[in-house]
């Protein structure tokens, strides 16, 4: 056993917790007018693709960076970058390279992996289900 074989766990929760924090931090951007600000126009109230997908983005990140709800939000985050890349850049070239998709294309597959692998370890879904643990345990009877 290697020592990324001990450590998977910890892998995965620092994989999560980057993918998760870039992804938001791209929401953030398109909607708020931050870290460089949107690639492009800044999308309109509620007009669509462009706030809804900077909304999953924000959302989604941030809920995959603490890992709450985690398997859920990040097949969320992968459906949306898959509908970006097929709508958006794959009428343009066939591969991601041409196209300008290789950001979606990424994001896509690293959410793909982290809803079929879980989230790792330091997320909130551990803690909150400690707690649900401890709350369903029995009571201590002195004998």
């Amino acid at each position: 056993m290697g020592l990324l074989d001990k450590n998977r766990d910890y892998v995965l929760g620092l994989f999560r917790v980057v993918v998760g924090l870039l992804f938001a931090c791209h929401g953030a951007a398109t909607l708020f007018d931050v870290f460089g600000g949107p690639h492009g126009a800044a999308p309109g109230l509620l007009e669509w693709p462009g706030w809804w997908a900077a909304a999953i983005q924000l959302v989604g990140g941030v809920l995959v960076l603490v890992g709450c709800g985690t398997r859920a939000a990040a097949v969320i985050c992968s459906g949306s970058m898959a509908y970006a890349y097929f709508s958006t850049h794959q009428g343009t070239a066939p591969l991601p390279i041409e196209n300008g998709g290789e950001a979606a294309a990424m994001f896509c597959w690293a959410f793909l992996l982290i809803a079929a692998l879980g989230p790792g370890r330091w997320a909130l879904d551990q803690v909150l289900s400690r707690s649900d643990d401890t709350r369903t345990e029995a009571p201590l009877t002195r004998h």
